[in-house]
């Protein structure tokens, strides 16, 4: 099984190990159709660096718990301390402003003034780093408009602000008034219907005989 080795993410890698490494990479460079044993033997190797990769992990973060341990128990533990901070600072740890401080206090230790030294250069190639990270701009993604294709045009939806807006309402229209038919004049030679004042005249008072009226 390979090993972690060094302190930038190396491994170490046994005999049998590096001949079915050299068969993958010899597979990957000219493509050809391979045995099933010389599958088999690449996916075992697969399987035992990520295993590798996870046991590094582990032991970088057991490094780190235990480094805390010391930094919590100076100055008393400064020998020990700066021995594993040294360490750390190996195996890729950026060194946290706890580990500043605490090499601040122990000034006066020569180790400890050279590893201050050293975890202020690293804490300074750090922020550079990212601030140079940041300072790049994302990649602008470019989508191409579709083609052939009309856009759909918007319409207004019953409510909002629209319907809550009075002059947006429309006003009621005026009803047309009825108009009243004209007579329609009678056709030459035809006798106009008689009104019904001439087919009923009105009735008259009665004159009195003229013996009333001389008496009168």
């Amino acid at each position: 099984m390979p090993t972690p080795y060094g302190s930038h993410g190396g491994m170490a890698f046994g005999a049998d190990e590096l001949r079915v490494l050299r068969r993958a990479l010899a597979a990957a460079l000219h493509p050809a159709p391979l045995a099933d044993e010389d599958v088999r033997d690449c996916l075992r190797l697969a399987d035992s660096v990520d295993e590798a990769v996870r046991e590094a992990g582990r032991l970088r973060d057991f490094l780190v718990a235990d480094l805390a341990r010391y930094r919590a128990a100076l100055p008393g533990s400064a020998s020990g301390y700066l021995e594993l901070l040294q360490e750390a600072l190996a195996a890729g740890h950026e060194p946290l402003t706890d580990d500043l401080a605490a090499l601040r206090a122990l000034r006066g230790h020569p180790v400890a003034a050279a590893v201050l030294r050293r975890c202020l250069a690293l804490a300074e190639q750090s922020v550079r780093a990212r601030l140079a990270r940041a300072a790049v701009p994302p990649p602008a993604v470019h989508v191409p408009a579709p083609t052939g294709v009309r856009r759909a045009r918007l319409m207004a939806l019953p409510g909002g602000r629209a319907a809550e807006d009075p002059k947006s309402k429309p006003q009621p229209q005026p009803q047309p008034q009825p108009q009243q038919p004209k007579p329609t004049p009678p056709a030459p030679g035809e006798r106009p219907v008689p009104k019904p004042s001439e087919v009923f005249p009105p009735r008259r008072k009665p004159v009195p005989p003229p013996e009333q009226r001389a008496a009168g």
